[in-house]
């Protein structure tokens, strides 16, 4: 993600109330896909006059406010609940792309390879958050995918993941552990 602040149209945009940067989308309005929910509502004011304090923060009853979620009208099961924000949207897709290299196989044909470059290369360009797509996609041209083999896909996951965690200031994952994470499990 973006550092504190990001320019869009000669605005310059700062941190919503989770400390993350807004970001906007290629029309100047923030990017559903690529905030918090929190900060999304926070954007476009939707916090029904929740305002955050001096440090930024918006108090925690705001924070539940902003994801209460009720039935669909007429179902007993569905929730009405808000489009994926940054980080489900993050937490889910790495949980595919580290699933599908855990189950790539070990010795894979051409044609498997290809069809693997080819999902890595549609997934940065399809990603919905504009500002995450355009930076896999940079990732994937600066370090090719890794198809020869399982091991070395799930290798450069792991990695490809990690510049993703440290650009957000996240903990690093020890990649050694890729398998027990995603195939094996800890035992």
């Amino acid at each position: 993600m973006p550092e504190t602040s990001v320019s869009v149209s000669q605005k310059s945009y700062s941190a919503g109330p989770s400390g993350r940067t807004i970001v906007y989308d290629e029309d100047g309005k923030p990017c559903r896909s690529c905030n918090t929910l929190l900060d999304f509502k926070f954007a476009t004011n939707a916090l029904h006059g929740k305002v955050a304090d001096s440090t930024g923060a918006v108090p925690e009853a705001a924070a539940a406010a902003a994801t209460v979620s009720a039935n669909i009208p007429g179902s007993k099961h569905y929730r009405q609940v808000e489009p994926a924000d940054v980080e489900e949207l993050g937490r889910s897709s790495w949980t595919l792309l580290h699933t599908a290299a855990a189950k790539y196989p070990r010795q894979p044909s051409d044609a498997q390879k290809q069809e693997m470059r080819q999902f890595l290369s549609i997934f940065s360009h399809i990603y919905p958050c504009n500002w995450c797509a355009k930076d896999f996609e940079q990732y994937i041209r600066d370090r090719a995918p890794r198809v020869d083999s399982r091991d070395e896909l799930g290798q450069w996951m792991c990695e490809a993941h990690n510049d993703v965690n440290q650009k957000l200031g996240k903990e690093l994952f020890d990649c050694n552990f890729w398998k027990k994470r995603w195939l094996d499990g800890w035992e």
